[in-house]
C-alpha cells in the first residue's frame, strides 16, 4: 500500500509545483487575473500556493485583495505572516505591517528584519533603531539593514560605531560604510576601510571609484578604475559620468569608445556630456546609435535640444518619441515644454499640458510656474491666469511669473493688481518682482507709478535695488523722452551699468533722435560687448545720419579687422502643428515663397492706397530710397506674417516669434464678414502701420480687426 502511495505523492507535489510556478510566473509579468485563475482551478491548495496568491497580490499593488486573501487562509504559518509584513512594506504601508508584526503569534528573525527593513525605508529610523535592538536574535542582515538606515539619515559616525560591534562582516556591510563616508566627502576614511577589505567585489570597487567621483577625484578614481580586477557595466558608467560631469569630454570620448559593452545609462551620459560641451550632433549622433532606448536617452537628447537653442528638432524629436509609443517622462515633458514657450507654439503647449495632467504632474507648483509661463509668452493670458487661479498657497515663483506675464503684454494695471493681491497676501517679493512690476510701467509709460514703486523697493519692501531695476528704469524714462533724466540716473547708480542699461539708453536715444547721447551709449556698448554687432550697426547709421561717412568707414573697417558680424533676423510660425521658419530677404528657401511674395504684395498695395509708407530712417543710409522699402518689406517676420495669412484659418489668431529679443506678435484676426480681405502688416516697428493708417484701411472694406500687442521676453522671465 505505502508504495502505492509514494507514486501519487510524488505526482500530486509536482503538479502543485506547477501550479505555483505559474502563479508565480504571472505575478512577475502584471497578470494577476490569470494568477488568480490557475489559483482557483487548483483542485488542493497549500499553503505555499496560498503564500504565492498573497505575495503576487502585493506585487501588482493590491494590497486589499491580499489581505482579503490572507484573512482566508484555512491555515497559516511564520512565512504567511512573514509574507503579509513584506508585502505592506512593499507598498509603503508601514502602519499596517506595524499591526501584523504585532498580531502574529510567533515571529522569526526574518519578521523583525522586515519590520526593521520598513521603518527604514519610510525614513523612520529611530523607531527602527528602537526595534532592532529588542531582536532577540540578529543575523548579518538585520545588521546591514539597520547599518544602511543610520548611513541614510547621514548618522555616520553612529553607523561607524554599530559596524565596529558587528559579529560578521559581510562584503555588503563594509561597502554600504565605504559609501556613507564618501557621502559625507570623507574619502581617506573610505578609502581605509576599502583597502583593509579581507574581500572585495565589483560593487566594493565601483563604490570606491564613484567616491572619488562624487568628490571631484576624477584622477584618483582614474587609477583606481585601471586596477580594477574585473569590471562591469556600472564600473564603466561610474567612471565615464567622473569626466562627462567634470566637462572632460575628450577623455570620456575615449572611455566611451573603449567600453566593450555600452550601457543605456553610459550613452545618456554621453548624450548630455556632448549636449554640455555644444557638441549637439555628436549627441545625436550617439543617440541614433541605440538600438533599445530607454525614457532617459529621448529626455537626454530633448534637454540637449532645449538647452542649445534647437528648439525645432526638439520638438520634432518630441514627436517621434510619441509615435514610437514612448511614455514621456517628467524632464522631457518640461524641456519640451520650454521649447514650447520660446517658439510660442501653442498648439504643441497644450499637448504637453495634456499629457502633464493625464501623468497627474500639473499639481506641482514648479509645473506651474512653467505653465504660466509657456501660456504667457504664447499669448494665451487667459488660460495663465487659469492656472495661476488653481493653485493655493502660490509660490513666489508663480506669482513672479503672472506679474511679468501681465508686464511683457503691456497690461500694467492688471500687473499692478496683482503685485498688491501678492503683497496683501503675506508673499515676501524679491528682485524678480519688481523687474516684472517696472516693465509693465515701462512699456505703458507710467513714469510715476513707475518712480514711486522703485523708490519704495529698499524702505517698503526691503528690496536692494540691483543693475536689472535700474535698467527698468532708464527704458522707462528713455521711452518717455526723459532721456537726460536717464543719463542722470545711469552716472548717479550705485552699480556699475551694463550692456542692457546702455542698450535701453540707445534705444531710447534712437527713437528720439538724441544723436549726441545716442553715439556715447553706443561707443560704451562697443566697450562691454565688442562682439556684439548691433552697436556697430546702430553708431554706424548714427554717423551716417550726420554724414559722416569716414567713420562709418572705420567703424565697418573695425567690424571686419574683429570679424563681427550681424547675426540675420529669424522669425518662425507654426501651422498644423508644423514649424515654418523664415529669415529676411527674398533669398529665403520656402517652398511657397511665391505665393508669399504675391500677399505681401496685396498688402503693400493696400497700404499704399491709405497713405502709408514704412519710415526707412533707421535703414542703412549708404543705400538709395527704394532699397531701403525693399529692405523693410522683405523682413522675416513680414514673409512670417504673409504665410500665416494664406495658411492659418480664419478667425484663428497668427502667432510669429523672434529670435531678436524674443520678439513674439499676435494678430488676432476676427471675422466681421463672410467675404473679406485679410489684413495685417507687422514687421520692425518703425514700419508697423499707425492705428490711423489701419482705421483707414478697414473703413469701408470687409476686413478683420486687428490687434498687436509687442512681447519682449527673457530666460529669466
Amino acid at each position: 500500500m505505502q508504495s502505492l502511495l509514494m507514486p501519487c505523492r510524488r505526482y500530486c507535489t509536482s503538479v502543485a509545483i506547477a501550479y505555483n510556478s505559474q502563479i508565480a510566473r504571472y505575478a512577475r509579468i502584471g497578470q494577476i487575473e490569470s494568477a488568480r485563475r490557475v489559483f482557483d482551478e487548483m483542485p488542493d491548495k497549500g499553503i505555499v500556493s496560498w503564500n504565492s496568491m498573497v505575495a503576487g497580490y502585493f506585487q501588482n499593488n493590491r494590497p486589499r485583495e491580499a489581505r482579503y486573501l490572507f484573512d482566508k487562509m484555512p491555515e497559516r504559518n511564520t512565512v504567511s505572516w512573514n509574507g503579509l509584513i513584506s508585502g505592506y512594506v512593499k507598498n509603503r504601508m508601514v502602519s499596517e505591517a506595524r499591526k501584523a508584526f504585532d498580531t502574529m503569534p510567533e515571529r522569526n528573525v526574518v519578521s523583525w528584519t522586515a519590520m526593521v527593513r520598513g521603518y527604514v525605508q519610510e525614513g523612520l529610523v529611530s523607531e527602527a533603531e528602537t526595534l532592532f535592538w529588542q531582536m532577540p536574535e540578529k543575523n548579518v542582515v538585520s545588521w546591514t539593514v539597520m547599518l544602511g538606515g543610520l548611513i541614510q539619515v547621514r548618522r555616520i559616525d553612529e553607523a561607524r560605531g554599530l559596524f565596529d560591534i558587528m559579529p560578521v562582516k559581510d562584503v555588503v556591510a563594509r561597502t554600504n560604510m565605504i559609501s556613507g563616508y564618501c557621502q559625507e566627502g570623507r574619502l581617506a576614511e573610505a578609502r581605509e576601510l576599502f583597502d583593509e577589505m579581507p574581500r572585495r567585489n565589483v560593487i566594493s570597487w565601483t563604490t570606491m571609484i564613484s567616491g572619488y567621483v562624487q568628490n571631484g577625484q576624477v584622477d584618483v578614481a582614474r587609477k583606481l578604475f585601471e586596477v580594477m580586477p574585473e569590471k562591469n557595466e556600472v564600473s564603466w558608467t561610474a567612471m565615464l559620468m567622473g569626466y562627462t560631469q567634470g566637462g572632460r569630454i575628450e577623455e570620456a570620448s575615449e572611455l566611451f569608445d573603449a567600453m566593450p559593452v555600452k550601457a543605456v545609462v553610459a550613452c545618456n551620459a554621453m548624450i548630455l556630456g556632448f549636449g554640455q560641451n555644444g557638441e549637439v550632433a555628436k549627441a545625436r549622433q550617439v543617440f541614433d546609435q541605440i538600438r533599445e532606448k530607454d525614457d532617459g536617452t529621448w529626455s537626454a537628447m530633448i534637454k540637449v535640444y532645449e538647452r542649445k537653442g534647437f528648439e525645432v528638432e526638439a520638438l520634432n524629436l518630441f514627436a517621434l518619441m510619441q509615435r514610437e509609443g514612448v511614455q514621456s517622462n517628467f524632464p522631457s515633458l518640461i524641456s519640451v515644454l520650454s521649447v514650447c514657450a520660446s517658439l510660442a507654439s501653442l498648439d504643441h503647449g497644450r499637448q504637453v499640458h495634456a499629457e502633464l495632467v493625464k501623468s497627474q504632474f500639473d499639481s506641482d507648483v514648479f509645473v506651474a510656474s512653467v505653465l504660466i509661463t509657456m501660456y504667457v509668452k504664447c499669448g494665451d493670458l487667459v488660460k495663465a491666469r487659469q492656472i495661476f487661479d488653481r493653485f493655493s498657497p502660490k509660490d513666489i515663483v508663480m506669482w513672479n511669473s503672472i506679474i511679468t506675464g501681465y508686464a511683457q503684454h503691456g497690461l500694467v494695471e492688471e500687473a499692478l493688481q496683482v503685485f498688491h493681491e501678492m503683497c496683501s497676501s503675506g508673499m515676501a517679493t524679491d528682485g524678480v518682482t519688481f523687474v516684472g512690476v517696472l516693465s509693465a510701467c515701462s512699456y505703458t509709460g507710467k513714469v510715476k507709478e513707475g518712480l514711486e514703486i522703485f523708490e519704495s523697493m529698499k524702505s517698503k519692501y526691503l528690496v536692494e535695488p540691483k543693475t536689472e531695476h535700474y535698467a527698468c528704469m532708464v527704458d522707462l524714462l528713455g521711452r518717455a523722452g526723459l532721456v537726460n533724466d536717464a543719463m542722470d540716473l545711469i552716472q548717479k547708480m550705485p552699480v556699475e551699468a551694463d550692456a542692457i542699461i546702455w542698450g535701453a539708453l540707445l534705444g531710447a536715444c534712437r527713437t528720439h533722435m538724441n544723436m549726441n547721447l545716442a553715439e556715447v551709449a553706443a561707443k560704451k556698448l562697443l566697450q562691454l560687448e565688442p562682439k556684439n554687432a548691433g552697436p556697430y550697426i546702430l553708431l554706424s547709421n548714427i554717423y551716417a545720419s550726420k554724414g559722416r561717412w569716414g567713420d562709418v568707414a572705420e567703424l565697418r573697417r573695425n567690424m571686419r579687422v574683429k570679424k563681427v558680424s550681424k547675426s540675420p533676423g529669424c522669425s518662425w510660425i507654426e501651422v498644423e502643428k508644423r514649424v515654418h521658419m523664415f529669415t529676411g530677404g527674398v533669398s529665403t528657401k520656402h517652398p511657397e515663397l511665391s505665393s508669399i511674395m504675391k500677399m505681401l504684395e496685396k498688402l503693400d498695395g493696400m497700404l499704399r492706397e491709405a497713405g502709408y509708407y514704412p519710415d526707412s530712417s533707421f535703414v542703412l543710409h549708404d543705400v538709395d530710397e527704394e532699397e531701403k522699402v525693399r529692405s523693410l518689406g522683405h523682413h522675416s517676420e513680414r514673409l512670417a506674417v504673409a504665410f500665416g495669412l494664406l495658411k492659418v484659418p480664419e478667425g484663428m489668431p497668427i502667432r510669429v516669434m523672434k529670435n531678436l529679443r524674443g520678439l513674439l506678435v499676435i494678430a488676432w484676426l476676427l471675422m466681421l464678414s463672410i467675404r473679406s480681405y485679410k489684413i495685417a502688416v507687422l514687421t520692425s516697428w518703425k514700419a508697423i502701420p499707425s492705428q490711423r493708417v489701419l482705421q483707414t484701411i478697414l473703413k469701408g472694406k470687409q476686413s478683420y480687426c486687428i490687434r498687436v500687442w509687442a512681447i519682449f521676453g527673457s530666460k529669466d522671465s
